[in-house]
């Protein structure tokens, strides 16, 4: 059967145009780095704050405590083994800081800070 076609043999018709928010967004990756954001307006007159770059995560140790520290590399990604290569980090990554190993717990693109918990 050909794409965009019906079993029927015709054409699926479009019903209307994408509106200008159901459009797809270019993907914004937060990269290891000198610190570096984006404010962007959103629906409903409201902002959203883009992390582009980042150096530093806020971990949490094993007693509860809640420290800044840099990183130093992206160890691995989980979602994606290629992100690791390039230093990009997202949720699940795995980073090596002055502490030990660390898992980020936060969505970086999407709320603006790394948070982590230390694994080791």
């Amino acid at each position: 059967m050909k794409k965009g076609r019906k079993v029927s043999g015709g054409k699926y018709i479009q019903r209307r145009k994408k509106k200008l928010y159901e459009s797809g967004k270019q993907k914004k990756e937060t990269k290891l780095g000198k610190e570096k954001r984006k404010t962007k307006k959103v629906a409903g007159g409201n902002k959203k704050s883009y992390l582009l770059a980042s150096k530093f995560v806020n971990l949490i140790t094993k007693e509860g405590k809640s420290k800044k520290v840099e990183i130093k590399k992206v160890l691995e990604t989980p979602s994606n083994h290629f992100l690791a290569r390039q230093n990009i980090i997202t949720k699940g990554t795995i980073i090596q800081t002055e502490v030990g190993k660390a898992r980020i717990t936060s969505r970086p693109t999407q709320e603006g800070v790394v948070n982590g918990v230390l694994i080791e």
